[in-house]
């Protein structure tokens, strides 16, 4: 708690430079709202999700879900900028791929949807071409992360916030976490809270209409995670977690507070290491998360993590095979019983698609 409220201060003494921050990126959005920094279209479907803050609010989950939609009916691939990869410049996922060499997220969308392209750069603008040139009958390309990348013009964005710190209550970096302005929601097309109570009311969710303001024509619905069955990392059997189950919960997330309370519902006690976001784990820190465990006494104790963790950590391949190394999918579901509705627009832009002219 006292930590907590430490940093909170110090953001508060950053103010001066959120404010220098928030001017530089006002003028930026300015300058291409005005057109004098020009952004690129191309011929086909671009589906950019996206949010305004730094932190996890579900961009992943819902990349997937977009996939898993889109996959059957459409030639789909998917880019991403591949953080913290060790690589530079454009790459296309292949049968030897590493999280190393395109980053933990793509590898992800790479294991678990290996019929679809998956392709990284940090120059969309040079990226997209590149990928249209290796996979010439890609029909549409689902952009993660890429709301703030202004030199491509996506015909469709979906903007995320979270739940529990929307956008609207939120300021620029260091002081918040906004990378952009509140009134750049107005580009997207729709707009997610994402990580809502399961139970979430009618009445709260008019009261976050009313916050969120969406412009004429834009669409604003509601997700809550769910969690699927756990399953070992290699060989992606299950396991079931109840009240018995001791577990080590190792996470390198932004936002690990839905996970902790899905694990607090769940079972007695847990044991968490926490690192930062996209963590590269080291031989160190693996010796001593074998060491953490070895501690534990309970008779049914496992390892737990999450999927994009488990991109990083595979590179132990030959010792995890040893362990109960657990893996816990999530998902977005849709509140309200809105998800045929979401799934109907982004199919309806695919469908009514138009070349600029």
């Amino acid at each position: 708690m006292f930590s907590n409220l430490f940093l909170k201060s110090f953001r508060i003494l950053l103010f001066p430079f959120a404010l220098l921050y928030g001017a530089i990126v006002v003028i930026r959005n300015w300058c291409y709202d005005r057109g004098w920094l020009r952004s690129a279209s191309f011929g086909l479907p671009l589906i950019c999700v996206g949010n305004l803050s730094v932190g996890g609010t579900g961009k992943s989950p819902m990349v997937e879900y977009l996939i898993n939609r889109l996959k059957g009916r459409y030639r789909v691939a998917t880019l991403s900028r591949g953080y913290k990869r060790k690589t530079k410049g454009y790459a296309l996922a292949s049968e030897g791929t590493t999280a190393l060499e395109i980053g933990d997220e793509p590898m992800l969308f790479h294991r678990k949807f290996p019929e679809v392209p998956v392709a990284v750069g940090e120059e969309r603008l040079v990226a997209i071409p590149q990928l249209l040139h290796d996979r010439p009958d890609t029909q549409a390309i689902i952009l993660d992360d890429a709301f703030q990348h202004r030199p491509i013009r996506a015909g469709f964005n979906i903007l995320l916030t979270d739940y529990g710190n929307l956008y609207t209550r939120d300021f620029f970096l260091p002081t918040g976490d906004l990378r952009d302005s509140r009134s750049s929601a107005g580009r997207a097309q729709v707009i997610v809270v994402t990580k809502c109570p399961a139970e979430l009311s009618a009445a709260e969710k008019e009261s976050l209409r009313r916050e969120l303001a969406p412009r004429e024509g834009q669409h604003l619905f509601f997700t809550t995670i769910a969690y699927g069955a756990a399953y070992h990392i290699l060989s992606r059997r299950f396991t079931s977690i109840d009240e018995d189950t001791e577990v080590l919960l190792i996470t390198g997330i932004a936002n690990p507070r839905p996970l902790k309370k899905y694990l607090e519902e769940r079972i007695r006690t847990y044991s968490m290491m926490h690192y930062g976001d996209h963590h590269i784990f080291s031989i160190d820190d693996w010796r001593e998360i074998r060491e953490r465990f070895a501690a534990l006494e309970g008779p049914k104790k496992i390892i737990l993590t999450t999927e994009k963790d488990a991109m990083r950590l595979l590179k132990f391949e030959n010792e995890l095979s040893e362990l109960p190394f657990f893996v816990l999918p999530i998902e977005h579901q849709f509140l309200f019983g809105e998800g045929t509705r979401f799934d109907g627009i982004v199919h309806t832009f695919i469908q009514d698609f138009k070349q600029p002219g």
